[in-house]
């Protein structure tokens, strides 16, 4: 099915296929490499849930897979020696229902300290105190604020790539007020903290990018439970059915897609290939 020609507004349901690749190629050959994935969308996450997934590894070997401390799929990769390339290639296969409902926690996780405790990356100086400390006067409504953060995030900063990298802060990217969809991000999540919400970073894919992209989520207090409203700041909406959640976390660093370490006196390069495609989709009756 052509994605370009889904109305995303009326459909109830949609049933997508990823398929990544990554191959890192080394001058010589590496030792003792550990290597962390975090590409296997979650399991569940409010009307999203992954269906199946297969990863394969070159050289051959079996990845362990688990939950990390957020509940995110994580894949860790032990080789001792790799001569020259190692490849990772890898399948899934999720789906999203809008009738499932809000997305909605437990009321303890609106007090989780993680998501309200500012990090390296998302600490917010003078000028995001000052910027939060307006938004918060002019819009004391939780989900109010949420969203006048969001559209002052998209109308400040400008899109702008090459400019950042992924260890630049919210702080430094919202002075040069230009950044990537992490620097957004991150821009939000050091505004939202500031002015005392729970906030998560989320790590994922948007149709029709080729790489992966990034939102906030933000949790809210409502009838005893945690309501949780996703934002994306790069294009100054709600994310809908287009937007697959991989992993979440409280900033870019906990959800890096690929990272490691290994042996040798040289880097290696990184390539990177990604498709997400609709597979099958559903229509309200």
């Amino acid at each position: 099915m052509d994605h370009a020609k889904l109305d995303w507004r009326l459909a109830s349901k949609a049933t997508y296929l990823i398929h990544q690749r990554f191959r890192y190629d080394y001058p010589g050959p590496i030792r003792d490499l550990r290597h962390r994935l975090m590409i296997v969308p979650r399991l569940r996450h409010g009307d999203q849930r992954r269906i199946v997934q297969r990863l394969d590894v070159l050289p051959a070997t079996t990845a362990v897979f688990g939950p990390d401390e957020f509940g995110n799929e994580l894949a860790v990769v032990s080789i001792p020696h790799v001569d020259l390339c190692l490849e990772f290639e890898h399948w899934s296969i999720v789906e999203r229902d809008t009738t499932y409902g809000e997305h909605r926690v437990g009321a303890g996780d609106l007090h989780d300290p993680r998501f309200r405790a500012q990090t390296r990356l998302t600490v917010a100086d003078g000028d995001l105190q000052e910027v939060a400390h307006a938004l918060r006067s002019a819009h004391p409504d939780p989900l109010e604020l949420a969203d006048a953060i969001n559209a002052f995030v998209h109308a400040t900063m400008r899109y702008a790539p090459d400019v950042t990298d992924v260890s630049t802060t919210a702080a430094a990217a919202f002075a040069l007020r230009r950044g990537v969809c992490q620097d957004y991000a991150h821009v939000m999540l050091a505004i939202a903290r500031a002015c005392g919400l729970a906030a998560r970073y989320v790590s994922g894919h948007l149709l029709g990018e080729a790489g992966t992209h990034a939102w906030v989520e933000i949790l809210v207090p409502s009838a005893g439970e945690a309501l949780v409203a996703a934002f994306d700041p790069t294009h100054g909406r709600r994310p809908s059915l287009g937007y697959l959640v991989v992993a979440i976390g409280r900033d870019y660093g906990d959800v890096a897609p690929t990272s490691g370490v290994f042996s040798a006196p040289y880097a290696g390069k990184l390539r990177a290939q990604k498709r997400v495609g609709v597979s099958a989709v559903e229509y309200a009756a």
